[in-house]
């Protein structure tokens, strides 16, 4: 298997994850404050990668590489947790995973000005084409929306794919796995107090479902999806690998629909069966 392949393969089973994360999130809201939520899961996630890196005795990153770290925390460690769990508390997962749609654009954007990475033209018709669909449908006021929800979900792609692609671009060099870790570890002494500080006065409060949505998004959504998304962006390239997140609405709709009971339109169904052609398109012209 080439290493282009290998790239594809790598990058679906990180968005299959990932699939999971807004409606485990949507869950967790429930019943835990969103800070409290997204300090934890870093948390959590941070000091599983510590155990990895001191186990498996990986050296430090470059003091070089700081800066990139420093960025791919600041995109998918922190700003695209948090902004999706306050995103969340007025919008339906269901609602909040079209938006993900425009993931794919967010992240070749970045990827050009930060990889240096050049797809060919029509690469970005189709890009836009995908994200266009997706803003056209919550412009004209998709299920379960709201205007301040709207905008968190819109400010969470813009820094998820500066995170994704900065740490994507790492990866080329430090591997994929390591530069999850070295992120988690990097935000840990800052998410670890302030998880601490926002913790539930009373855990007696929080079901079991909550729980188990924070599980999920520690180690799953957190880390593991990571490690095979980085590696596969960094094996079949940032912008082309990236448009594989136009799936993850499809499967998004599902587990909302399957696991909250959420509603689920033909409007999500349709913008979703269009994103997928925008996907086939984009990755054929995207060297």
């Amino acid at each position: 298997m080439d290493k282009t392949s290998s790239g594809w393969i790598n990058g679906f089973i990180g968005v299959a994850i990932f699939a999971g994360s807004l409606p485990a999130t949507r869950v967790a809201v429930a019943d835990l404050d969103p800070t409290f939520l997204t300090c934890a899961r870093a948390s959590i996630a941070a000091l599983l990668a510590l155990a990895m890196l001191l186990a498996l005795r990986q050296p430090r990153p470059a003091r070089a590489d700081m800066p990139s770290l420093a960025l791919s925390a600041l995109g998918g460690v922190v700003g695209f947790p948090l902004l999706t769990a306050l995103a969340l508390q007025y919008v339906t997962s269901a609602h909040s995973i079209v938006f993900v749609g425009l993931l794919p654009l967010s992240t070749a954007v970045f990827a050009v000005l930060r990889g240096g990475e050049r797809p060919r033209p029509a690469f970005w018709l189709f890009s836009l084409a995908g994200a266009a669909f997706v803003a056209g449908y919550a412009a004209v006021g998709g299920a379960g929306g709201s205007l301040r929800g709207d905008l968190l979900m819109l400010a969470a792609i813009i820094v998820c794919g500066l995170g994704y692609a900065e740490g994507a671009r790492l990866s080329r060099t430090l591997g994929g796995w390591q530069v999850i870790s070295w992120s988690l570890v990097l935000a840990l002494p800052v998410m670890l107090p302030a998880a601490l500080l926002s913790m539930p006065a009373s855990l007696a409060d929080v079901g079991r479902p909550a729980w188990l949505g924070l599980a999920y998004v520690s180690l799953f959504s957190m880390l593991i999806g990571f490690v095979f998304w980085y590696r596969g962006l960094a094996q079949g390239g940032i912008a082309a690998v990236g448009q594989i997140q136009l799936l993850q609405p499809f499967m998004g709709l599902g587990l909302a629909a399957l696991l909250l009971h959420e509603q689920v339109s033909w409007g999500m169904v349709l913008v979703t069966m269009a994103a997928v052609v925008c996907v086939a398109g984009a990755k054929k012209y995207a060297r």
